[in-house]
């Protein structure tokens, strides 16, 4: 089983691995999204979605049907 964005927990880090960059909004991958960048769940909407991210230092908002799609790599504190 792959672990993705979506199965983080708050304040967990992760290094992107791999992603369709068919499926993957153009914007997301223009503010970093991209494989080797780290990434950081910040916070939890209530109703779960979305969820806002730190990537390499860029604060963005993505939904749950994205983070779905990007394979991460936990970073162990």
């Amino acid at each position: 089983m792959k672990t993705t964005i979506a199965s983080l927990k708050k304040g967990e880090k992760a290094i992107i691995k791999d992603f369709d960059a068919d499926i993957i909004p153009l914007k997301l991958l223009e503010m970093g999204c991209l494989p080797g960048n780290s990434v950081e769940l910040l916070q939890i909407a209530p109703f779960g979605d979305p969820l806002y991210l730190d990537i390499n230092g860029s604060h963005l908002a993505i939904r749950m049907e994205t983070a779905r799609e990007i394979e991460v790599e936990c970073i162990k504190n």
